[in-house]
């Protein structure tokens, strides 16, 4: 699994932010309901793609850091997990 540079794969994506080994992104949406609806597409998404978020959820904000632990950083595994957030999100 190829480690990609996080800052680069940021600037591809709407919003995120590249760490030193991970990317970020704050979603905020209309209440809770909606956050805690796009975090159950999500974990049924992660969990077909055996990729899990690092997120934390206060009523309608969802923080979210993305990190593939067994390669030590970013790959295609966050863009791809990334994209699909962002989709959902629309």
């Amino acid at each position: 699994m190829n480690v990609l540079n996080p800052k680069e794969v940021a600037e591809e994506l709407n919003g995120w932010t590249g760490g030193d080994d991970f990317i970020t992104k704050v979603f905020k949406f209309k209440d809770f309901a909606q956050a805690f609806g796009f975090m159950t597409r999500i974990a049924i998404i992660a969990d077909k793609m055996d990729h899990h978020p690092e997120w934390f959820n206060v009523y309608n904000r969802v923080d979210i850091t993305l990190t593939t632990h067994d390669a030590g950083g970013v790959t295609e595994k966050d863009v791809a997990l990334a994209t699909a957030m962002e989709e959902a999100a629309a």
